[in-house]
């Protein structure tokens, strides 16, 4: 039970007339394709403005036949290449996916990367509903091309006749078919010269630190870099777990603070700084003082106990009487509920900038997450229409946007059987490789990974000093899925240009 719990729990980590939509998206109309089959993709060329200017490209949509240790599958996919490129051979390419592991890449690919996006408002909501796609003036697509790869179980990917699909439904086993499938790709499209890149979300950066040594020790495919979004390496660290340590309290508190804050609910002293400011004094004392009381645990005495509960309510906006009756470590879930309880509303674990009605469910036991339940079904709905009107790929198939069901058959023996960290595989695969730089991003209002916790987490990677250059941090105001707030998504633009070039 506490494992299908926790493999539940990861699945929310996450988040999130043919003729005129192809006019309207720049798109050459191709044949029909009613039996596209493996092996066999659409080609369609399109057009879209990024960055002001026009810019076309290929899209190529459809399987490959996998043969992993694993078993055979067939994995869905969808590649954006520029055209024009005087040598496609050298030019960067970036395979993206998301986490879950029961999330397709329709996230990351919709909201972030490609060259068509949902039509959201600044704040990440949705301008229409259902939902509308508009081109993306932020996609990266002039500077990479870019891979997005459903792994087995999501999307339209499915094993071969005859295999269980519980057979991919590990650590080890996900990184061989995923793996296979990037080596395959980079062969028959001649890419082994080109830079290359993996770019993941939540789950998905578990995924690309454990596919970086995969490739390297399965192919000797070495990496250019890597893109973390909303890290996930250190399990045991989450408080999605029965009796989480008192390092989980101390590296969730500067996210309670960050989503305090950006509701209003502190004094006017915090309040008045600015973001940043305040959350370096919240790391300070979530390190130091507030670390070390709770590491007294029921040693500590009456009068410091009360001192450390009033500094966590002043940051958290929870009264000084709530965080002492839980001995100082108020879980997420209680966070969530109770910060606008006097308004009769909970925000949202994966954003907490997103509100909703309390409903009385605990959200560690399948409640109804705010953020997620204003972001899932816009993304799965684009995705839908996207693909078989735009990428003109029919299938009668249900494309799986989140499976529950795949979740439920990670047993996750390999992670949490064995308290699994990513720390030593990553200064590993950095210290060999003095070409990979990693990129970190974290959103502040995430509560699903704290940004905080990530820190902690990268600064156990002990990589040599002349590699120091080539890890980096940004933190964006905004929630596990950053690029949905406008705001973060052109900041990450701005800097994807200096990190690719």
């Amino acid at each position: 039970m506490k494992k299908k719990f926790l493999a539940l729990i990861l699945a929310i980590i996450l988040f999130l007339g043919a003729s005129l939509a192809c006019a309207e998206s720049g798109v050459e109309p191709a044949a029909p394709a009613p039996e596209a089959a493996a092996e066999d993709p659409v080609v369609l060329r399109h057009t879209a403005v990024i960055q002001g200017q026009a810019v076309d490209y290929t899209t190529t949509t459809g399987y490959l036949t996998v043969d992993s240790s694993a078993g055979s599958c067939q994995m869905f996919y969808m590649a954006y290449t520029l055209d024009g490129a005087e040598d496609l051979s050298r030019r960067p390419i970036t395979f993206a996916y998301n986490g879950g592991p029961g999330a397709a890449s329709l996230y990351v690919q919709l909201g972030l990367l490609s060259p068509r996006r949902i039509a959201v408002d600044e704040n990440g909501r949705s301008e229409t509903f259902p939902v509308t796609l508009k081109d993306n003036e932020y996609s990266i697509l002039d500077l990479t091309d870019l891979v997005f790869i459903d792994p087995v179980g999501t999307g339209y990917s499915r094993p071969a006749e005859g295999v269980d699909i519980k057979n991919f439904a590990s650590y080890d086993s996900d990184l061989a078919s995923v793996g296979e499938f990037i080596r395959l790709y980079t062969s028959r499209n001649d890419r082994w010269l080109s830079p290359k890149y993996l770019l993941g979300e939540s789950y998905g950066t578990t995924r690309s630190v454990g596919l970086a040594g995969y490739l390297a020790d399965t192919y000797e495919m070495d990496l250019n870099g890597i893109i973390l979004i909303s890290c996930l390496h250190n399990l045991t660290v989450l408080m999605d777990q029965e009796n989480p340590p008192d390092l989980s309290y101390a590296l969730y508190l500067p996210t309670y603070a960050a989503v305090a804050w950006y509701h209003q609910k502190l004094a006017d002293e915090y309040q008045r700084m600015g973001l940043e400011d305040f959350l370096r004094e919240v790391r300070s004392f979530a390190g130091g003082e507030y670390l070390s009381a709770l590491f007294e645990g029921r040693t500590l005495d009456d009068a410091k106990k009360a001192d450390i509960a009033a500094r966590v309510a002043a940051f958290t906006g929870l009264s000084a009487e709530k965080v002492a009756g839980a001995n100082l470590r108020v879980t997420y879930p209680d966070f969530c509920q109770s910060l606008l309880a006097d308004q009769k509303l909970m925000i949202g674990r994966t954003d907490g900038r997103y509100t909703g009605p309390f409903t009385g469910n605990d959200m560690a036991e399948n409640g109804t997450d705010p953020a997620a339940a204003a972001i899932d079904s816009i993304f799965a709905a684009a995705a839908n229409h996207y693909i078989r009107e735009e990428l003109g790929y029919p299938s009668d198939l249900p494309y799986v946007s989140l499976s529950y069901d795949v979740n439920g058959y990670w047993e996750f023996p390999e992670v949490f059987g064995t308290g699994f960290t990513q720390e030593s595989v990553l200064t590993n695969i950095m210290n060999r490789n003095r070409f990979l730089k990693v990129w970190v991003l974290c959103g502040y209002y995430d509560l699903a990974t704290p940004f905080y916790a990530a820190e902690w987490e990268l600064n156990h990677v002990f990589i040599h000093q002349d590699r120091e250059a080539n890890l980096r941090f940004t933190f964006y105001p905004s929630g596990h899925m950053f690029y949905m707030y406008e705001p973060a998504l052109a900041q990450f633009r701005k800097e994807a240009e200096e990190w690719y070039r």
